[in-house]
């Protein structure tokens, strides 16, 4: 969701970077790509105990669901491309599923923007053990009732393509932050404007 259908990851990103500079830390671009398609209670553990903020680990999540939200409700920016190919694969009867790393209350704002009637179902952060573990994806497949291996996930960041590539997915990757290689179950292209699911161009094993 954020980075791939909406421009959500650089809100998240920039909620990040405030509160590190609040707390005098520096938000550089190497150190904010860690928190990228971070769940929010992952994010709050690694500031609290890697960079020594002042805030416990509850109070920092806090804080950040508090203002990633607000960023959120104040609105979103749908990304090039992303209304079609969900469109497109309803016109060819590929359901889908939204698997998120934010929070509930987070995706259901998001949701309403997109169109829900465009998901079969969605799995955000704390209803399966969150990215880069398999289990969201996992839960999306068994939910649709499919096997993983026929399923194409969508992910910008590499903590959501390691999640997918374990469920064992095929992985369509538009980049936001540097690390994800095209591989066999693999794509990576620049926006999802450049993506045809009736002919999708899968790297293939040498």
């Amino acid at each position: 969701m954020d980075g791939t259908l909406v421009d959500t990851e650089h809100q998240w990103l920039d909620t990040v970077a405030g509160f590190l500079r609040e707390q005098g830390l520096a938000a550089t671009d190497e150190v904010l790509a860690d928190f990228a398609g971070a769940p929010v209670d992952d994010a709050a553990r690694r500031l609290v105990r890697g960079y020594g903020v002042r805030c416990d680990v509850t109070g920092t999540a806090a804080r950040l669901d508090r203002d990633f939200t607000a960023h959120v409700t104040a609105g979103v920016t749908v990304q090039p491309g992303a209304l079609r190919l969900l469109d497109r694969a309803r016109a060819l009867g590929v359901p889908a599923a939204l698997v998120t790393a934010s929070e509930r209350h987070v995706a259901d704002l998001v949701l309403r923007a997109l169109g829900a009637h465009r998901f079969a179902l969605s799995v955000t952060s704390g209803e399966a053990p969150g990215k880069p573990h398999p289990d969201p994806y996992l839960a999306a497949a068994a939910g649709l009732g499919v096997d993983p291996a026929d399923c194409l996930a969508v992910e910008d960041t590499p903590t959501g393509a390691a999640a997918a590539l374990a469920a064992g997915c095929r992985l369509l990757a538009v980049p936001s932050v540097p690390g994800i290689p095209a591989g066999p179950r693999t794509a990576v292209v620049a926006s999802l404007e450049d993506v045809d699911l009736a002919d999708f161009p899968f790297a293939r094993p040498a």
